[in-house]
């Protein structure tokens, strides 16, 4: 008759510790870089393709290869990484910006508009030392948070939803009712300082 396995402590120690990084790895949101080659000329990437800086005078357009990828008219770049589903949650650090807008956009976005402005983008603006909303050219002001140093976002694709997180008080501030079409890549615009991109984030429990 054949004896029953015996998992040895150690062994069992092991088992849960490998499903538990694999959970881990589960709850890990989208991981990306900026994409230079959609990035506005007065842009600048650095710190491995994580930040973006803004430049007044930006590069000269004649020194960019032509890329009918890059935004033409306004200070706008892409994430490298489209999103199709599940839960993701990024933060942005910000340097010295007064001007800037986070969120998410169609991957095929048309490089002549800028985030927020047409109906294929949902972001989160902040000028004037205020914070608003964006959808289509139409703006909503947000309350219960302050200048920011770090903010998140949190994106509920099924669920259409996309979220700003006060990383001070790991608290959704404000969300908005999106209508997803197909894949999605995280969106900055900025006219001022720099702002560098955390992703590959779990999801802050409670969120």
């Amino acid at each position: 008759m054949a004896l029953p396995f015996a998992c040895s402590p150690c062994l069992c120690r092991w088992g849960a510790k490998r499903l538990g990084a694999a959970a881990a790895e589960a709850r890990r949101g989208v991981s990306f870089k900026l994409e230079e080659k959609t990035a506005h000329s007065s842009l600048a990437l650095f710190k491995g393709d994580t930040g973006v800086k803004y430049g007044m005078v930006g590069l000269e357009p004649t020194q960019l290869a032509l890329n009918v990828e890059r935004f033409r008219e306004w200070a706008v770049v892409l994430a490298d990484t489209a999103v199709t589903s599940g839960r993701h949650y990024w933060e942005v650090t910000v340097k010295r910006s007064q001007q800037f807008r986070v969120g998410v956009a169609d991957v095929d976005i048309s490089r002549d508009s800028c985030i927020g402005v047409d109906g294929r983008s949902w972001v989160f603006a902040y000028a004037q030392r205020k914070w608003h909303s964006m959808l289509a050219n139409e703006k909503a002001p947000i309350e219960g948070i302050g200048d920011p140093e770090k903010v998140g976002l949190l994106l509920k694709y099924e669920a259409q939803k996309l979220s700003l997180v006060d990383v001070s008080r790991v608290a959704v501030v404000h969300t908005l009712q999106t209508d997803f079409q197909g894949p999605v890549v995280p969106a900055f615009a900025l006219w001022d300082g720099e702002l560098l991109t955390h992703s590959g984030l779990e999801v802050p429990k409670g969120l």
